[in-house]
């Protein structure tokens, strides 16, 4: 620090683009410590959105498409594409779960979903016998059902599952922890229909037909 004619010189300098003004031990014009670090998060969580943002789900592969026209099929609709979780593919549980946050788009009619939504927990559910093209485009039927899990602390989660023949869904496709699929619905005559799709992902991020 200099002294010039009895009064102190201010020294001005620039620290990682912000004005710095030294006067004694006094700072003035910098930042405080915990804005410079929550802008550092802010800039590193927008360079981690930009590097990891999903790609949009792929369309339905052609071969479903052929075999759902063959059908008579019509109004095609992507209702969920999920990473299986343990439970999916447990024997023990028997079932696809198919949480409402996670449904990109209604699927069901409104009377569909009174009906499903006439069942109880305490009681039979109400199901659906819906026909169901397989990955290996096999037809069958599994049943849909509306059920609402309760947590220990908050509200209950509500959401669809595939039940029924479930298990031999899995067994047949060879359906693993971890690997993605697709579930879509179409209408034959109106009626509720859906295929199951398997996925796997390529390096650069985008899925391909498994």
């Amino acid at each position: 620090m200099d002294v010039v004619d009895g009064e102190m010189k201010i020294e001005k300098e620039y620290d990682q683009g912000f004005r710095v003004e030294h006067e004694g031990d006094d700072h003035q014009g910098r930042l405080p410590e915990s804005s410079k670090i929550k802008k550092k998060k802010q800039k590193m969580a927008t360079r981690c959105d930009q590097q990891y943002t999903t790609p949009p789900p792929p369309d339905l592969p052609i071969k479903f498409r052929k075999r759902i026209r063959a059908l008579g099929g019509s109004d095609i609709a992507l209702v969920i594409q999920k990473c299986l979780f343990k439970t999916d593919v447990s024997s023990a549980h028997n079932r696809l779960s198919i949480p409402f946050n996670q449904i990109r788009q209604t699927f069901l009619t409104p009377q569909e979903i009174e009906f499903l939504n006439s069942g109880d927990n305490k009681k039979k559910c109400s199901e659906m016998e819906v026909m169901l093209i397989e990955p290996s485009l096999r037809r069958g039927t599994i049943s849909l059902r509306k059920w609402e899990m309760k947590k220990a602390y908050g509200s209950a989660t509500s959401m669809y599952v595939l039940v029924g023949q479930w298990n031999s869904v899995a067994w047949r496709n060879a359906l693993r922890e971890d690997e993605t699929v697709q579930l879509w619905s179409f209408r034959i005559n109106s009626k509720l229909c859906l295929a199951l799709v398997k996925r796997k992902t390529k390096s650069n991020g985008y899925f391909i037909e498994f």
